[in-house]
């Protein structure tokens, strides 16, 4: 009996350690999604301006002026690289929500064991 509640506690724990990954994940990927509607919002920008528009990039203080080219180029390459954080993040969401429910699985019938296990103690 003892060995079951031991494990009770162990398998709690567990799962709250998958909750708070699942919550930490899931702020990730609203970060990720946040940052993807950004570059959207430049990469719509770029194409509504000329070849010859001024385009300028935050480099620590200082603005230094880049081709369009470059500049288009970068967010391009900003939202490939988002899209495939989203898709990694998205697959250890669906991991860590799979591996949360076996958890709560086991410890439901860890507690109906020492449910039943009282009340054959008691009747």
């Amino acid at each position: 009996m003892e060995e079951d509640r031991n494990r009770l506690q162990t398998l709690s724990e567990a799962l709250q350690k998958f909750q708070d990954d699942l919550q930490t994940t899931i702020d990730a990927r609203q970060r990720l999604e946040a940052q993807q509607q950004e570059n959207k919002a430049v990469q719509q920008e770029f194409a509504s301006l000329t070849e010859k528009a001024g385009i300028y990039k935050l480099v620590g203080p200082v603005l230094l002026r880049q081709a369009k080219t470059e500049a288009v180029s970068a967010v391009d390459g900003r939202l490939d690289y988002i899209g495939k954080e989203i898709i990694r993040t998205e697959d250890r969401i669906k991991e860590l929500q799979e591996g949360a429910e076996k958890k709560r699985m086991e410890l439901l019938q860890l507690q109906q064991k020492i449910q039943m296990a009282q009340d054959q103690g008691s009747g």
